[in-house]
């Protein structure tokens, strides 16, 4: 019998290197491998479904869920989680010292929807008094002028927002001081450039992340991988079968990451960093499926609805194709 052929588009992570490279083959699958940027996979898969299996990100795919029936089904593998402290920047003028000063500012962002900033909008409510409407949105590309939003959203009024002019970018715009704050994902070019007008909001930001963990046991999920319901509703058997291969492929990288022969990417300290990391985050800290993630899966969900990207608050078992969450015991 022959196999069934699927194009999976994904960044390139050691986590799922092995699918890639075909060292590890999902059952029953063969699969085309694009290694792409993500904002390109997402925007190609959210807007032309071009992809049967795609990453995508956790709050994109949430938007989703409000066509009926809605265009994906998620498996809880969490290609990208990242504490997105480091991605808060201000001007170095705007007045801005603390986190707390961000109340009352013009803060940029490429897309109100992008996960990074859910998540940031959340914390900086929960745990520095900036409630989420407390601030003045102005969304537009980042380095490039032009950029909107991949899923269309519907906010309610008490959120203030609107597009930056169509000739400006958001890293020109806090470089002039004419936004105060930029919450994004990716570093601002400035910032790289070492311009002293752009800084970090979180001066210490491994210690800010480490207190934040340790005050809540979330390290946040970005990234989950989709398929697009119309292959799911004919193979529902792929679920599984995807996600046995991606989880096998994650503890490969696992293996590899501490292989202390020769390091394997071009930081110094990478082992005793992986020892920290596994010291403070428990060893499987980048765990996949629903057991271990519920409450980080939560606090996501509830951000999304507090701040008016899903009309209705969804639990974490809702978000899953079922076949991904649970398998057989011998």
């Amino acid at each position: 019998m022959s196999r069934l052929h699927l194009t999976f588009a994904c960044g390139d992570y050691d986590r799922t290197r092995a699918l890639n490279e075909e060292t590890i083959r999902p059952d029953g699958i063969d699969l085309t491998y694009l290694r792409l940027p993500v904002e390109e996979t997402f925007f190609r898969m959210m807007r032309h479904q071009e992809f049967e299996v795609a990453e995508m990100s956790l709050s994109s795919y949430v938007v989703s869920l409000r066509a009926d029936p809605s265009p994906f089904v998620a498996l809880p593998v969490f290609t990208s989680r990242m504490f997105r402290h480091g991605s808060l920047y201000c001007h170095a003028d705007a007045g801005i010292s603390s986190p707390e000063d961000l109340r009352g500012k013009v803060v940029g962002t490429p897309e109100y929807q992008l996960t990074a900033c859910v998540w940031m909008r959340g914390i900086l409510g929960d745990r520095h008094g900036v409630p989420f409407d407390s601030v003045t949105y102005r969304t537009g590309g980042q380095e490039t002028a032009g950029r909107l939003e991949k899923a269309s959203v519907d906010l309610p009024d008490s959120v203030r927002i609107s597009r930056i002019p169509e000739d400006k970018t958001l890293s020109a715009m806090l470089v002039e001081g004419e936004i105060d704050a930029l919450c994004t994902p990716r570093v601002p070019s400035p910032f790289v450039a070492g311009d002293p007008r752009v800084r970090r909001v979180f001066t210490d930001v491994v210690a800010s992340e480490k207190e934040y963990y340790g005050a809540t046991g979330i390290f946040p999920i970005m990234h989950v991988v989709v398929i697009r319901r119309d292959v799911y509703d004919r193979h529902p058997w792929i679920a599984q079968s995807l996600y046995k291969a991606l989880l096998a492929a994650k503890e490969e990288a696992y293996a590899n990451l501490y292989d202390t022969s020769a390091l394997r990417f071009m930081l110094p300290w990478l082992t005793p960093q992986l020892e920290e990391a596994r010291a403070l985050l428990g060893k499987d800290y980048w765990s996949y499926g629903l057991e271990g993630n519920h409450e980080t899966l939560a606090t996501f969900l509830r951000y999304h609805h507090e701040q008016g990207l899903s009309k209705r608050l969804w639990t974490p078992e809702e978000l899953f194709a079922p076949e991904s969450t649970e398998s057989a015991v011998i």
